[in-house]
């Protein structure tokens, strides 16, 4: 039993108000690994399966012309991450709960509807490109497959505390550094590299635009925002802390936490997110390659460095990252929709003590399963799924921009000036992009 839930020990110290260490005994400090969590689990699922298509299909498609955007997408990224980590942990209420003492039922329903429609289809992108995977190495239904690994993480989310399984799912992700030994490996013109890198060749054509909206919506997800609000306060419940907007003297130190946490995760998420579009970029488009219809396709990308391991390289990448990534997609859902019904919310509860958050968690998964019964070219999906992540992170972006914001909601975790521009850039730069392909589309 920790300590905070009710025993004491001897050799426990005294504690004072909300489990805080009394002055005679003050906690110790943690390393810099201890301070990592809701950010590195975001960044580590940011890099879903809908992510590693739309990267390679950026690197096929276009070679190095987009590598740009990754590069400038970090800041932004790590911006708004900062932003829904501090909602969470200044307010102890997730985005959508946080909202409801400045917006309107109506809004935040809305809201709360597209999250649910765009994380289910992102589900099922992921689950048909996890089912997919197994085809290459194993053969079989790739549809029964899906459906096998939606009733799997529906299952493994409800019955078991996400903390104790995340760690192995984390860890399966680290196949992705595959693709960082290919970048190592194979003869680059790094000077041409950094050029294009550097020096941004915008087109104001359709199929670019459109790409261009898929990596910024795969980089900077709704679902990611509403994951790390949402850790943050589970957190907190953990640790038997107080929202530092009724604690101002905690305002420093998790500034400080939630900084290395978020930069940490979001480093790690953008450099694999610039060695897959990168190895896309030296493998496939010189071979002429410049679109990714199959699996196999995109598998191709490795072959420089696996070989005949490549499927079987590919494959894990895609259902490790799925892995993880599909819990945080329905667990996001659910943390959304709750807060908008106010139920009660939080993946270390019991089924039967969050019975409406639960079964959200069910239906997002399932849901997303269902639509892989349609037989939809999960590829294809991958990349949609991606597009319209980057048309609903607007919305969602301006209304967390307007929450940090309030010094009545935030009290002393209010965004600094330094962070609201930052984050005001990142949401113009959504709207942009959003905003050029629609006029693409018109013209």
């Amino acid at each position: 039993m920790g300590a905070g839930l009710g025993r004491s020990r001897k050799r426990v110290a005294p504690t004072g108000e909300n489990g805080a260490a009394t002055p005679s005994s003050p906690p110790r400090k943690k390393s810099w690994l201890a301070k990592l969590g809701p950010g590195l689990v975001a960044g580590a699922a940011d890099d879903d399966p809908s992510g590693i298509a739309t990267y390679s299909q950026a690197g096929a498609q276009f070679g190095t012309g987009q590598l740009w955007s990754v590069v400038l997408s970090f800041p932004f990224m790590m911006a708004i991450q900062l932003v829904a980590a501090r909602i969470g942990r200044g307010t102890g209420k997730g985005i959508i709960a946080a909202a409801r003492e400045m917006a309107p039922k109506p809004l935040l329903t809305a809201l709360t509807l597209a999250i649910l429609i765009v994380n289910t289809i992102n589900i099922a992108a992921d689950l048909a490109a996890m089912g997919e995977a197994v085809e290459l190495i194993a053969g079989g239904s790739r549809i029964l497959y899906a459906m096998g690994f939606g009733a799997f993480c529906a299952a493994l989310e409800i019955f078991v505390p996400y903390r104790r399984y995340s760690p192995v799912l984390k860890a399966l992700t680290l196949v992705l550094f595959v693709y960082v030994a290919v970048v190592l490996t194979v003869t680059i013109d790094w000077s041409h590299v950094l050029r294009a890198t550097l020096i941004p060749s915008l087109r104001f054509s359709h199929d670019y635009l459109l790409t261009l909206i898929a990596v910024f919506g795969t980089t900077i997800s709704p679902y990611v925002f509403v994951w790390q609000a949402a850790q943050e306060t589970e957190d907190m419940r953990i640790g038997h802390d107080r929202p530092v907007a009724r604690d101002g003297s905690q305002a420093h130190r998790q500034s400080r936490r939630v900084l290395i946490d978020t930069i940490v995760g979001m480093a790690f998420s953008n450099a694999i997110a610039f060695c897959i579009m990168l190895t896309a970029a030296v493998t496939l488009f010189p071979a002429g390659q410049h679109e990714i219809k199959t699996a196999a396709e995109a598998a191709g990308a490795l072959r420089p460095l696996a070989g005949e391991w490549t499927f079987l390289l590919f494959a894990s990448g895609i259902i490790g990252t799925g892995l993880l990534a599909v819990p945080v997609l329905a667990g996001s859902t659910a943390y959304a929709v709750a807060d908008l019904m106010k139920w009660h919310a939080t993946l270390e509860a019991r089924p039967g003590r969050a019975r409406g958050f639960y079964w959200i968690i069910a239906l997002a998964t399932l849901g997303g399963a269902t639509i892989c019964l349609f037989e939809l070219n999960p590829i294809r999906m991958l990349f949609w799924s991606a597009v319209i992540n980057g048309f609903a992170a607007v919305p969602i972006m301006l209304l967390m921009m307007v929450i940090v914001a309030r010094q009545r909601i935030m009290g002393a975790f209010v965004a600094s000036r330094a962070l609201t521009f930052a984050g005001g850039l990142a949401t113009a730069m959504m709207t942009i992009a959003v905003l050029a392909l629609i006029i693409a589309n018109l013209i």
